[in-house]
């Protein structure tokens, strides 16, 4: 039996949540990271779609960042409700 090729899309989205789990490693992160990169510059994925990625990456970190102020912590919740 001959297995599909996987979906772009669906690895992307993968590897973006592996880079926002708290629960992965760092080294897994980076690895993560870089296939990402690798996958943008192939024209894998749509760059575009790459950026929202990294800009919702940053506003899910925030959420969890205890140093940032409360403000800044809702302002990244509206944003990555806005995206859905």
């Amino acid at each position: 039996m001959v297995k599909p090729e996987p979906n772009p899309d669906k690895v992307a989205r993968g590897l973006k949540a592996a880079i926002s789990n708290s629960s992965v490693a760092e080294d897994a992160k980076e690895s993560a990271k870089e296939r990402l990169r690798q996958m943008e510059e192939s024209s894998e994925i749509d760059s575009s779609e790459a950026h929202q990625v990294n800009v919702a990456s940053g506003h899910k970190a925030a959420l969890k960042n205890p140093n940032v102020s409360q403000e800044a912590k809702q302002h990244s919740r509206q944003v990555l409700n806005e995206m859905k």
